[in-house]
């Protein structure tokens, strides 16, 4: 039986814990967060009231003699943790996405668990939701030929919606913690995983976009174009992009995070429209419309995945299920560390685009260019709040609208189990 700790019980921690409550190789055995009171709920919520809680995570790695660890903690925690589990004996070590707000920090992770013998994962469940996982054997199988163009579309609609502490959006909002901005890199970390993943592809070889930051406090909107190296000069160019859209007054329940993703995959031989994730099982999955997988190719269209779960949680339960058997049996986790650096390389290329206005290259992103500060990304300065101030007004006009009209619904839950 694997012994597990758990370090930071914010929000995602009720997503992580679950493979692990419902894994038969595992026991969790205790779970760490300054704040003792947030750790006492989460345990009560999960059904383990009477599991250890510390408030420092090296007392807990010192005294639980773990076989696994999740972090759960800013990004800016997450090299000196995983550090200093992999110095004590931990076998396997799970770091929420993204690996860290720092490439130097993601190289002298992967080093300290290379030499350690420790097997390190970056924890990034779209990898392992049910209909992307059956829309990528679709594309190994060449549904829609070669795939030349990759789009995904994340909307940031009004809700209602799980609830969010507010202290985790404080630390997402600083750059010197989160490593970038609260959509691009750190949710966008999803994002640019699939851009990777169902293209076939490791990297990108060049990235333009634009940011605006008229909210003040969040990378949104924002659009980002790149292109795919090449590896024969006679295959055709592959591209993507990636857009990042407000929606505030848009009803849409979702019992997680008020966001949802939509991709669109153009081949040699058709198309394929993946449609939802985050917000998969809500009224819109159960329209004929939007059916989780579509296909257009040789003059006819298809469905695929009606009969998945469409709950994204199943997407945590399958990342934590394998890397449980990874810890067990052998093999690597899905991602490994340098899957995972690669992902912060992508994810701050965008920044580094729009502050400069330029295009910008895979190849710039290092740790040596970070110390000399040429790839650092940087926070927006003076921006001006009147913008904002204007859009929350009419926000909130148009909310009460919405309100008069029945559209708010907090108490809103779907079956979990379709």
């Amino acid at each position: 039986m694997l012994r597990v700790g758990i370090i930071g019980c914010g929000d995602i921690s009720n997503l992580n814990v679950l493979g692990y409550l419902y894994s038969q190789d595992t026991e969790l055995v205790a779970v760490c967060d300054t704040d003792l009171k947030r750790a006492g709920d989460k345990l009560e919520r999960w059904g383990l009231r009477t599991l250890k809680i510390y408030q420092d995570y090296k007392e807990m790695i010192d005294h639980e003699d773990l076989d696994i660890v999740e972090i759960l903690t800013p990004h800016h925690l997450h090299y000196p943790m995983a550090k200093y589990c992999a110095k004590s004996g931990v076998r396997g070590i799970s770091v929420q996405k993204p690996l860290a707000h720092t490439i130097t920090d993601c190289d002298k992770m992967i080093q300290v668990c290379k030499e350690e013998n420790v097997k390190l994962k970056l924890f990034e469940n779209f990898r392992f939701y049910p209909p992307f996982l059956r829309a990528k054997e679709l594309l190994k199988e060449g549904i829609i030929g070669e795939p030349l163009n990759f789009r995904i579309i994340t909307i940031d609609p009004r809700g209602p919606s799980m609830f969010v502490d507010l202290s985790s959006l404080g630390w997402r909002r600083r750059f010197e913690f989160c490593g970038g901005g609260p959509w691009i890199y750190d949710d966008g970390i999803h994002k640019f995983s699939m851009a990777l993943w169902l293209m076939d592809q490791e990297s990108v070889e060049k990235v333009y976009a634009w940011i605006d930051y008229f909210s003040v406090v969040a990378d949104i909107p924002s659009h980002i174009f790149w292109k795919y190296p090449t590896k024969d000069p006679k295959d055709p160019p592959k591209y993507g992009s990636m857009e990042f859209t407000k929606a505030p007054n848009v009803y849409y329940p979702n019992n997680y995070y008020t966001c949802d993703e939509f991709i669109e995959i153009s081949g040699t031989k058709g198309m394929m429209w993946l449609n939802q994730c985050t917000g998969g099982g809500n009224f819109l999955s159960k329209t004929p419309q939007f059916p989780p997988i579509v296909v257009y190719v040789n003059g006819e269209v298809k469905k695929f995945g009606e009969d998945l779960p469409r709950d994204w949680r199943y997407s945590f339960i399958n990342s934590t299920e394998h890397f449980i058997k990874v810890i067990k049996k052998g093999g690597n986790p899905i991602y490994t560390g340098e899957q995972g650096k690669n992902l912060c390389i992508f994810a701050k290329l965008p920044y580094i685009s729009n502050q400069n206005n330029r295009v910008a290259y895979w190849e710039e992103v290092t740790s040596e260019n970070e110390i000399d500060q040429s790839c650092n990304v940087k926070a927006p300065q003076n921006l001006d709040v009147k913008g904002f101030t204007s859009y929350n007004r009419n926000v909130r006009k148009d909310l009460k609208k919405g309100i008069n009209q029945g559209l708010v619904n907090t108490d809103f839950k779907y079956d979990y189990d379709k």
